[in-house]
């Protein structure tokens, strides 16, 4: 909505209703308060109609907004330039040229601003008469006369007369080089509010002249020159065929149409707003937005295979019409929305995420994208679902124990892994997997197996025997002691969890009497500072202070040992290889 007020606004800007310009950017201003863009668009248009205090206003809040942006620094040049504050204004175009040094916009302004505060303070030190020619050029509001008035707003597609200007802009004394232009002076005309007539039915432009004009004397020829500006009068509307006007009518009464669809969409009454927009689409058939409007109504009842209909009828006339990427994309949005509502099993959902995917092509909006993964995870939920069968589960188990047996471990692997996809919460496969993978030497990979074990049945003694093996292998023997151990508290007798247990204490005696070789030393104290708990004991200043205490202060030593936390970080020194006891 908020880009709709926009494109209304920027086309009122367009054609010289500012008041009108106004209200649109209010109105978007209103549904997106933190669009720079908006307050940018709105203070060009009161500066258009010399409301400078409103202008600076927006303009500030447009660098509030973006303080990177450099054209809001151009609108809080012009503003202060409105308002005769030319060194706030030196200042203001200094900074958005700092931004983007080669912005045509904000040197010409800067020029501008400069050349008015070296007038404004020659004027207060002469009070020379003011040059109403040089006058005329100033400022920014200049571009928006020529752009409201139809008879030179064609000339501003013309790369020559933009040129010519722009140089009358920065130095109004060139205006004699472009006399012999028409347009120029058409311009001028424009801009000292005076009518210019063709002289003796020829292409020459000039000044009406009073019933007995005085010669101009050569010494003040500018002085002379001047005459009274004349009211010009409201320009003629331009004529327009039958066609174009019956097509402009019947495109006001579509927007009518699409305004009381609006109002019955939000009162719940979606059979009044189909007609609505049904009657907007028949009127005009150029604005897509009729057709995605009726398609968000059908969605609302339910009626989906309407709304993708609608839908696709709307991305095919957008293309044809090269309508705004951001349209086809609502246009896709909902459609994959609809499709969404219709799935019955995982493969339904699969036209939902490919349309998602198309849409965000268009446009990368968020709200599209969390559809997208919504889709894509309500997929996944249904394929397990669809595949969960425990009996099917429990027969590959067993063809896995039947090779795990035969030392076929990849084949082991692979038929445990079918297991967990037809039942991922048994804790058996997920054990049996494990033991696998330790095998295979794929470490890492077993843990993760016995965690999940563990997770899924904290009572099965094997995830704990499953996780100390390969805590022991990973030689991580105070972690796997620790596993081992808690394993005991749920099965006190289990021999393999005493056995466990046995081993990791051999090991990590051995560390502490050092009977470890250089290199298996070095390889712990290598593992170990690999280890996050380790890395936070030996950088902590209260643990750095007890090993000092340990080597230079036996009765700190002492003290510290009857510390049960303290003495339990040492352990896990010990057992890394990083502390050794003597």
């Amino acid at each position: 909505m908020a880009d709709e007020a926009k494109a209304k606004g920027n086309a009122a800007f367009s054609s010289g209703d500012f008041n009108a310009a106004i209200k649109h950017f209010t109105d978007a201003i209103n549904l997106s308060p933190t669009n720079n863009v908006l307050y940018s668009n709105r203070s060009a248009a009161y500066a258009s109609l010399h409301q400078y205090e409103a202008a600076l206003s927006d303009a500030k809040k447009t660098v509030e907004l973006k303080p990177d942006w450099s054209k809001g620094y151009s609108r809080l040049g012009a503003a202060h330039l409105g308002l005769h504050q030319y060194q706030d204004a030196v200042s203001a175009y200094k900074k958005g040229l700092e931004i983007d040094p080669n912005n045509e916009a904000l040197k010409s302004g800067l020029a501008d601003a400069q050349s008015a505060a070296t007038a404004s303070a020659s004027r207060s030190r002469a009070a020379a008469p003011p040059n109403p020619f040089g006058d005329a050029f100033q400022g920014p509001e200049m571009w928006a006369k020529l752009t409201a008035d139809p008879t030179t707003r064609v000339f501003l597609q013309q790369p020559d007369f933009v040129k010519a200007m722009q140089e009358i802009q920065r130095n109004p004394s060139k205006l004699n080089e472009y006399l012999q232009d028409q347009r120029v002076m058409q311009a001028l005309g424009v801009l000292l509010n005076v009518k210019f007539k063709a002289h003796g039915g020829g292409d020459d432009m000039e000044i009406p002249e009073a019933d007995s004009p005085p010669a101009p004397s050569p010494s003040h020829p500018a002085k002379e020159e001047v005459k009274k500006p004349e009211p010009e009068p409201e320009p003629e509307p331009m004529e327009i065929t039958e066609e174009e006007k019956e097509k402009k009518e019947k495109k006001e009464k579509a927007l009518k149409e699409k305004e009381a669809g609006n109002a019955a969409y939000k009162k719940k009454d979606f059979e009044t707003a189909i007609k609505h927009y049904t009657t907007a689409m028949e009127l005009d058939d150029g604005d897509i937005s009729y057709i995605t409007n009726r398609a968000a109504v059908y969605l609302e009842m339910g009626k989906y295979e309407d709304c993708i209909k609608d839908c696709d009828k709307a991305v095919e006339r957008g293309r044809e019409l090269r309508s705004d990427y951001k349209m086809i994309a609502r246009a896709l949005t909902r459609k994959g929305t609809a499709l969404v509502k219709m799935a019955k099993c995982s493969k339904d959902y699969e036209p939902a995420i490919e349309t998602f995917q198309k849409a965000l092509t268009e446009h990368r909006n968020p709200d599209t994208l969390k559809k997208l993964n919504d889709a894509e995870k309500a997929k996944k939920d249904l394929e397990q679902q669809e595949y969960f069968d425990p009996k099917i589960a429990d027969e590959e188990r067993e063809k896995g124990n039947e090779c795990f047996k035969q030392q076929k471990y990849p084949e082991a692997v692979k038929h445990y892994t079918e297991s967990l996809r037809r039942n991922p919460k048994d804790p058996k496969a997920y054990s049996n997997r494990a033991a696998c993978y330790t095998k295979l030497g794929a470490l890492p990979e077993g843990l993760k197996d016995a965690e999940k074990c563990i997770e899924l049945d904290p009572t099965f003694s094997k995830g704990y025997t499953r996780k100390g093996a390969v805590q022991f292998f990973m030689k991580e023997y105070d972690k796997a002691l620790e596993t081992y151990q808690e394993g005991l508290k749920h099965d006190a007798h289990n021999q393999e969890l005493l056995d466990g247990v046995r081993r990791c204490v051999e090991q990590i005696n051995k560390a502490n009497r050092g009977d470890l070789s250089p290199e298996e030393l070095k390889e712990r104290q290598a593992k170990a500072m690999q280890d996050p708990e380790i890395q936070n004991i030996l950088s902590d200043p209260v643990m750095r202070q007890v090993l000092i205490d340990f080597q230079e202060n036996p009765k700190a030593a002492q003290e510290h040992m009857k510390n049960p936390m303290v003495m339990n970080k040492i352990q896990k020194l010990v057992s890394a290889g990083i502390v050794q006891m003597r």
